[in-house]
């Protein structure tokens, strides 16, 4: 996957993890989490899923937007709907 890469909602859904790449989106940008440990469970912290956009979430976490700095995130795209 590219950086130029778009995603529908219903194409990002695909992306749970449960065969392939873990993402998700925020803010209209679509993310790789596959290289995060508290995403290989398939559900974050028991609250989030993958595969989702989680811009509505992020209120809720205990971290900020600094978490989409980390080693392990990836930009990989962006959400033709936002």
């Amino acid at each position: 996957m590219s950086e130029e890469q778009i995603f529908t909602r219903r194409q990002l859904q695909q992306f749970d993890g449960d065969t392939g790449p873990i993402l998700i989106a925020y803010q209209g940008l679509v993310y790789d989490l596959s290289d995060c440990p508290k995403w290989w469970t398939g559900m974050h912290e028991g609250m989030h899923f993958p595969g989702q956009d989680l811009t509505t979430e992020l209120q809720d976490a205990p971290h900020g937007e600094e978490v989409f700095s980390r080693p392990c995130v990836r930009l990989i795209g962006r959400l033709s709907d936002y």
